[in-house]
C-alpha cells in the first residue's frame, strides 16, 4: 500500500490508541481512512474478551502473589489495565478511559488510607461481572462511559464511591456542607476558573448535601456505595451566578428532602450545557488528540463545542468531527504531542514485543517516569505535556528502553534476520518498525557508527543479537521517540 496512507493510519493509532502492532496497521489501513475511525468510534462491532486472555501464552505476562486478583489488589489491578492497552481491540474506548482517568483524578493512596486497600481496591478496579456484588470500580464506570454521553458520565462520577471519598462527599450533610466536590465539579470537570463565583461553590456544596456513601457486609467483604441520604439534605433554595435552569433562572428552588436529589441534578445539567464545558473539553481534546506544541486552532474548538452541545453532549459525535478534521489529518500534526508514560511503555511493547515480558515490570519504570496508574499526583491530574520530560523521568524512560530491549533481545534478532544485509538497511528496518519521526541527519548518522562499532559488519546471528537489541534501546529512549 503507498506509504502516506500507512503513516496516516499510524498517526491515527497513534493517538486514538497508544500506538499499533503491524498487524493492527496492516488491518485499519486495509479499511481506509474513513471506515478505521467508523471501526474506532463503534465498538459495539469490535468483543471485549480482552481479559479473557490474561495468563494465556502469546500475550504479554502478568505476575501475581497468589492467585491474580485484580479488582482486590491495586497493583494487580493496573498490571490488567496494562495488558488492556497492549490487547484490547477497543483502541479508542482504552485511550479515552485513560482520558478520563486524569479527568477525573482520582487518587489509590487516599482512599485506602480511609477504607482499607482491599475497599479501595474494589472501588478502583472491580469489574461487576466478577464481584460478588456487582460492585463497579471507577475504572470501569470511566470505560462504560468513555465514548458516551458527558452529562451522564459526570451524573455517574458524582455517585462513584471513590470520587465520595477522594473529594469527601461522604462527610456533606446539611449542618456542615463540604465544598471540595463542588468546587471541583466547576473548576476542573466543567467550566473552568473565571466562569463561577465563590459564591457558587458553597451553593453547590448545599446542592450535593446528603450524596453519600453507606457500607454493606463485613470484615474483607465490605464494599461501599452511593446513598441519598434524604435526612442529611440542605433543602432551602440556592442561588448561582450563572443559569441554572433551562429558563435562564439562576436559582434551584426549595424542594421537600425527599426529593433534594434532583438538586445536584439539575446543576450537574447546567454546568454540562454551559458554553464553557463544551469549549473546555474541546481544548482539551484538541489537546490529546491533535496538537501541544501549537495553539488550539479556534475554529475547529468551536465546531466541537458546537457539536458537543447539538449532540446532547454526546462524545462521539464530538471525536468523529474531531477526526475527520483537516487539523487532525495534517501531516504537521505528527509527532505533535509528548508520549505519557502509559503511552510511551504500550507503545514500545506493540512495536518492540512482548514474548515473556511482564506488564508488571513496568509498574515500577511507570512511576520512576511520573506516571502510577489509580495514583494522580492531586485532583488536576497529571502535569502534560513537557511537564512529564524531567531529567530522572527521562532517565526512567530510557531505563525501560533497555531494559525491554534486553528482555526482547532474540525476538528482535530473529526479526532482523534477512533485513541486516548492511548497517543501513538494519537501521530502515527498525525505523520503520518502531515509527519514530524522521530522524535529523547526525542521529541517523550516529545510530549507525553505533551498528559499525567493533568487528566489521557482516549481520551474522551472533551480531543482530548485540546490534538489534542495541539500536532498538537508543531508538526508544531517543527524544524523537518521545512524540506521538
Amino acid at each position: 500500500m503507498p506509504r502516506g496512507r500507512e503513516e496516516e493510519i499510524e498517526h491515527l493509532l497513534r493517538r486514538a490508541g497508544c500506538g499499533a502492532t503491524q498487524q493492527e496497521i496492516d488491518e485499519f489501513a486495509d479499511l481506509g481512512y474513513l471506515r478505521a475511525v467508523d471501526r474506532l468510534l463503534d465498538d459495539r462491532q469490535v468483543p471485549d474478551d480482552v481479559d479473557s486472555l490474561i495468563q494465556r501464552p502469546g500475550y504479554v505476562g502478568v505476575t501475581a502473589r497468589g492467585a491474580f486478583s485484580p479488582s482486590s489488589v491495586i497493583n494487580d489491578g493496573r498490571q490488567r489495565w496494562l495488558f488492556r492497552l497492549v490487547h484490547s481491540e477497543r483502541l479508542l474506548q482504552e485511550k479515552m478511559t485513560l482520558f478520563w482517568h486524569n479527568h477525573f483524578a482520582t487518587a489509590y493512596s487516599k482512599i485506602a488510607g480511609a477504607v482499607g486497600a482491599t475497599a479501595a481496591a474494589r472501588m478502583m478496579a472491580a469489574k461487576p461481572s466478577e464481584d460478588a456484588n456487582g460492585v463497579r470500580g471507577q475504572l470501569e464506570l470511566l470505560r462504560q462511559y468513555a465514548l458516551g454521553n458527558f452529562r451522564d458520565l459526570l451524573v455517574e462520577i458524582t455517585k462513584d464511591p471513590a470520587m465520595l471519598v477522594w473529594l469527601d462527599g461522604r462527610s456533606n450533610v446539611r449542618n456542615r456542607p463540604q465544598e471540595n466536590y463542588a468546587r471541583e465539579l466547576m473548576e476542573l470537570f466543567t467550566m473552568g476558573v473565571g466562569f463561577y463565583q465563590e459564591a457558587d461553590v458553597y451553593a453547590g456544596a448545599r446542592v450535593f448535601t446528603g450524596w453519600n456513601l453507606q457500607w454493606q457486609g463485613s470484615g474483607d467483604a465490605i464494599y461501599y456505595q452511593f446513598q441519598y441520604n434524604a435526612a442529611q439534605h440542605e433543602t432551602a433554595a440556592k442561588e448561582f451566578s450563572f443559569p441554572v435552569g433551562t429558563d435562564g433562572s439562576r436559582r434551584i428552588p426549595s424542594r421537600p428532602a425527599t426529593d433534594g436529589m434532583q438538586d445536584g441534578i439539575d446543576l450537574i445539567n447546567a454546568v454540562a450545557r454551559h458554553p464553557e464545558t463544551a469549549r473546555r473539553l474541546a481544548r482539551k481534546l484538541y489537546a490529546c488528540f491533535v496538537s501541544e506544541v501549537e495553539a488550539p486552532n479556534e475554529g475547529l474548538v468551536n465546531a466541537l463545542a458546537t457539536e458537543y452541545l447539538a449532540s446532547g453532549y454526546e462524545m462521539k459525535p464530538v471525536l468523529r468531527r474531531l477526526f475527520m478534521s483537516a487539523e487532525l489529518r495534517d501531516s504537521r500534526s505528527y509527532y505533535a504531542r509528548y508520549a505519557w508514560p502509559t503511552e510511551f511503555v504500550v507503545r514500545s511493547l506493540k512495536e518492540v514485543g512482548w514474548a515473556g515480558f511482564s506488564v508488571n515490570d513496568a509498574l515500577t519504570p511507570l512511576s520512576n517516569m511520573g506516571q502510577q496508574l489509580f495514583e494522580p499526583p492531586d485532583v488536576a491530574g497529571w502535569d502534560l505535556g513537557r511537564g512529564w520530560f524531567s531529567t530522572g523521568a527521562m532517565l526512567a524512560r530510557m531505563n525501560f528502553a533497555a531494559q525491554l530491549a534486553t528482555n526482547q533481545k532474540f525476538t528482535l534478532r530473529d526479526a532482523s534476520r534477512g533485513q541486516a544485509r548492511t548497517p543501513e538497511s538494519l537501521l530502515s528496518f527498525f525505523l520503520d518498525r518502531l515509527t519514530p519521526p524522521a530522524l535529523e541527519r547526525d542521529v541517523s548518522r550516529s545510530l549507525l557508527d553505533y551498528l559499525r562499532a567493533g568487528v566489521p559488519w557482516t549481520g551474522s546471528d551472533a551480531q543482530l543479537l548485540q546490534k538489534s537489541a542495541g539500536l532498538v534501546h537508543l531508538l526508544l529512549g531517543s527524544g524523537e521517540y518521545q512524540l506521538v
